[in-house]
């Protein structure tokens, strides 16, 4: 049995935070853990603001626009690692610049998505390989493990999807055995690559998905995701400051807390887990002897039904009306058709006999799909919408939380009202402007007792 630990972009952001991970996973060295980690925060998002400066054919400033990245890296392992540890790492850095350069110089347009995946992996490649040296530093004995030895994708390169056969029998064949002499694994995550060896990436947030996908392979007793909020709070955060960690939540409650913006657990991590019945425990990095939140295949309801409240901004609502739905079959059908033809995600649906409304997070189709949409009916768009999520085991079997929702907020306009079929969510759209003010209102009514 192992686990599986994942640190985020904020945890590995300095060396101050590098430190303090390792410490992390030094405490846990008997269990030979395997440990899954993003780039250091902001590197993505420089190496991605890189590539287009260079499709722009501005390739100077591209590879200029990395020095602070490099300068990161360079003053971490300076900082952390003695003179014959941070030499090696040093040429691995250099190394790793020239290889970015000369793929921002050879940059082809008509391959650009598969340049861009090989160009953002060596963030994660170069925080591993850190983490490693960071480990070995402190007597840990631990060794940077390329992800593309284990994750095998197909070539949907910035959002591949891995092959699980293929990635189990080579995860296995490349961990088990350094898990066998006692050697904890450094994994990049979110980095993959086809079967050919090309480099591929599991899309923004891959990195708890490679965590998870590991996990499964090795038949792990835990994965734990290591962040900088302490599990998954009752709302978030930045709207309710007071919010606090929800102790349990069953997969179902997580997957949907996650899907409308609890951000601590990304919504594909929860698969593999499931599958496997691995439970998941989202803890903080900054105080790591709390226990977080543990998300596994069963939970106890809570006494107020509610566990937490999830919301989600820059909705888009469409309402499709049509006589023809009447008493008709295949309409659902050809409305879908058209979103799919787009690749254009739905997130709520509600219906009745005559009309369908639902809402979008990516509303860059619309125009052509509303051009479409107008040949099957009437169609109405409302922007700037937010989406509000209240989840709980047992909520819909419990009389009188609708009651309760609407009454604490009953002079704010609902536009959208959907109760989850899993019966564990009950979701509804307002306007944006009004999001804040309606969650505290609700945390405050389902809460009451938190101070």
């Amino acid at each position: 049995m192992s686990i599986v630990m994942k640190f985020g972009g904020t945890s590995v952001a300095d060396a101050a935070a590098l430190e303090n991970v390792a410490r992390i996973v030094a405490a846990q060295r008997e269990a030979a853990p395997v440990v899954v980690v993003s780039a250091m925060s902001g590197v993505t998002d420089a190496l991605l603001a890189s590539t287009r400066l260079a499709s722009e054919q501005n390739v100077s400033a591209a590879i200029y626009s990395l020095d602070d990245t490099f300068v990161r890296h360079r003053v971490a392992a300076e900082q952390l690692l003695s003179r014959d540890v941070a030499d090696p790492f040093l040429d691995y850095l250099n190394d790793a610049a020239a290889q970015i350069s000369q793929l921002l110089q050879q940059a082809d347009p008509g391959n650009a998505r598969a340049t861009q995946d090989a160009i953002v992996s060596f963030g994660e490649l170069l925080s591993s390989r850190l983490l490693a040296d960071v480990l070995q530093q402190r007597l840990v004995t631990a060794r940077q493990v390329d992800p593309r030895h284990c994750i095998v994708t197909n070539d949907e390169y910035t959002g591949a999807a891995p092959l699980m056969t293929e990635t189990f029998a080579k995860t296995r064949a490349s961990l088990l055995p350094l898990m066998e002499q006692r050697v904890i694994s450094v994994v990049g995550g979110f980095v993959a690559a086809t079967k050919d060896g090309t480099t591929t990436t599991l899309g923004r947030g891959g990195s708890d998905y490679t965590a998870a996908i590991l996990g499964a392979a090795l038949r792990s007793e835990e994965i734990q995701i290591w962040t900088d909020v302490t599990g998954v709070l009752t709302a978030d955060p930045r709207v309710v400051p007071d919010a606090q960690t929800v102790e349990r939540l069953s997969y179902s409650e997580a997957a949907e807390l996650a899907y409308f913006g609890a951000k601590v657990l990304h919504p594909k991590t929860i698969q593999p887990a499931i599958e496997d019945r691995i439970p998941v425990r989202i803890c903080n990095s900054r105080r790591p002897d709390e226990r977080g939140t543990l998300v596994g295949p069963q939970t106890e309801t809570a006494p107020r039904t509610i566990k937490a409240i999830a919301h989600k901004m820059g909705v888009t609502t469409v309402q499709i009306t049509s006589a023809r739905m009447l008493g008709a079959y295949g309409f659902l059908r050809a409305l879908f058709e058209v979103f799919e033809h787009h690749r254009t995600v739905v997130d709520v649906v509600t219906t009745s006999e005559v009309s369908v409304s639902l809402s979008l997070d990516d509303d860059s189709s619309l125009p052509a799909i509303v051009a479409e949409l107008e040949q099957l009916g009437t169609v109405r768009v409302e922007k700037g919408r937010a989406i509000i999520c209240v989840v709980g085991e047992g909520l819909r079997g419990t009389p009188g939380v609708a009651a309760h929702v609407f009454s604490t907020i009953s002079d704010i306009n609902v536009t959208l009202i959907s109760q989850g079929a899993s019966s564990i969510n009950f979701t509804f759209a307002i306007e944006e402007t009004r999001v804040q003010e309606a969650v505290r209102r609700l945390h405050d009514a389902f809460f009451p007792n938190i101070q």
